[in-house]
């Protein structure tokens, strides 16, 4: 189960980054939510010479699954 709807459909970094912060603005708490779009931006700065499009699929797909981790997580909480 996806985060939010649509993130089997995402296919390249950009879709991936507006994805994730549309998942920050889901989080309960305005400090949650500014903490988790500070790694999402960290993240996409420390990948961002990535070339490779094996490795990018990759990436996408375990940065979708934590972002499922992340919103179960705080859906338990609630």
């Amino acid at each position: 189960m996806a985060p939010l709807p649509g993130a089997e459909l995402i296919q390249k970094p950009r879709q991936l980054y507006r994805y994730l912060l549309r998942c920050c603005r889901q989080l309960p708490t305005k400090g949650i939510q500014e903490h988790y779009k500070h790694a999402v931006r960290q993240s996409f700065r420390v990948h961002s010479d990535e070339d490779n499009p094996e490795r990018i699929q990759q990436i996408i797909k375990r940065a979708i699954e934590d972002a499922d981790w992340i919103m179960n997580k705080y859906k338990k909480q609630n």
